[in-house]
């Protein structure tokens, strides 16, 4: 059995940097995270040259890449070209995201997901953001295509997350009834809330029901207020609840993400999305969405009346902009590309360089840019 040292940078190990350490791999798993001058002699050593390791970045809401969107015709081969263009970027697991769609489009991205998961490498499962949202906060949502979760809608999203393994879907709270959210949660899949008018009780009453995640905090759904607390609210005063944040410097104000970091007690914590379209690993500078134009300027992505429809970042620039324009540090906004969402699927196999993760590693650059992902 071969065994490989990587050795000459620093390491992230999930917890803390760790310096003068090696990463042993062996047939694509970790074996250990030792000081550099135990380095079994028999190892090879592939020697870089400084720079920082860390787990590869997990992405739980990523609906194109590389001029392709998952809604423009979901098969294995589209889920396969957006992995790829993330890939460079440091992700290494993604669940491919659909956004609200007619019943054939929503089944096609299903049977790829079946096909591909864990098998194309990077692609985790799925998520389905939608069609069950509330028009009233529809975002870059098709509100004619929006309507409520039914008994058969849930029938279908047990035996495809079954099929597919992990399935993440984000539902509003004003479409989904509490005994239909618990039978999802129940049967393993993942329920976020979001795209939501809910008041804070009702959000609350669905948190209790099961649901583990909110879906782009902060971004359509009722906000933090003086009376009713809103979704926002909900879900940061629900200790156990995971929250995804789009840290890109358009979606939400800074000083917003801020109050929520600090808001958010655990275990359940705010993690990293880049909420990517077609334009991330790709020059063009329009696209189409549900027969609109999407038009990519100066960092945003809108239609036509200037809607934010997803985000034009990768997931290494939102690390960037976590660790300093939020100031979080280096260690915690690694964290919240890798550990946390990895947590939340419950894939225990990532987010920490340690026995038994598979060794997906990527190699930064001491300003975090992305000097390549490691293959083994």
């Amino acid at each position: 059995m071969s065994l490989t040292a990587m050795v000459g940078a620093r390491v992230f190990d999930g917890d803390r940097i760790r310096e003068e350490a090696a990463v042993l791999v062996s047939s694509g798993t970790v074996l250990d995270v030792v000081r550099a001058q135990d380095v079994p002699a028999h190892a090879e050593r592939r020697v870089l040259d400084g720079g920082l390791l860390a787990p590869g970045f997990v992405d739980l809401q990523v609906n194109g890449g590389g001029g392709v969107m998952l809604n423009d015709g979901p098969s294995g081969e589209a889920i396969e070209q957006i992995a790829a263009a993330h890939r460079p970027f440091g992700t290494t697991g993604l669940l491919p995201t659909l956004i609200t769609d007619t019943p054939a489009v929503t089944a096609a991205a299903i049977a790829a997901a079946a096909e591909v998961a864990g098998r194309i490498p990077g692609v985790l499962g799925l998520h389905l953001e939608g069609p069950h949202l509330a028009p009233a906060r529809k975002g870059a949502h098709l509100a004619e295509l929006m309507r409520p979760l039914t008994e058969n809608d849930v029938a279908r999203l047990i035996e495809a997350r079954e099929r597919i393994g992990v399935l993440m879907v984000t539902v509003a709270v004003e479409q989904a009834p509490l005994r239909l959210i618990r039978r999802l949660a129940d049967a393993g899949v993942i329920v976020s809330l979001g795209h939501t008018d809910a008041g804070y009780d009702a959000a609350r009453a669905a948190i209790d029901a099961g649901a583990r995640a909110v879906t782009h905090l902060f971004n359509a759904m009722s906000q933090l207020g003086n009376r009713d607390p809103g979704m926002v609210g909900a879900a940061l005063a629900a200790g156990a609840v995971f929250c995804g944040i789009i840290a890109d410097g358009h979606h939400v104000h800074p000083e917003s993400l801020r109050v929520a970091l600090a808001a958010k007690r655990g275990p359940g914590r705010l993690y990293l999305v880049t909420d990517a379209m077609a334009s991330v690993g790709w020059s063009g500078d329009s696209f189409t969405l549900g027969g609109r134009t999407v038009y990519r300027r100066g960092g945003r992505l809108t239609l036509a009346d200037g809607t934010l429809a997803g985000a034009d970042i990768d997931m290494a620039s939102a690390v960037r902009y976590a660790a300093r324009d939020l100031g979080l540090g280096t260690e915690e906004a690694l964290r919240m590309a890798s550990l946390y969402p990895a947590e939340l699927i419950g894939d225990a196999r990532r987010g920490r360089l340690r026995r038994g993760a598979v060794a997906e590693i990527v190699h930064l650059d001491d300003n975090l840019c992305v000097r390549g992902v490691l293959e083994f």
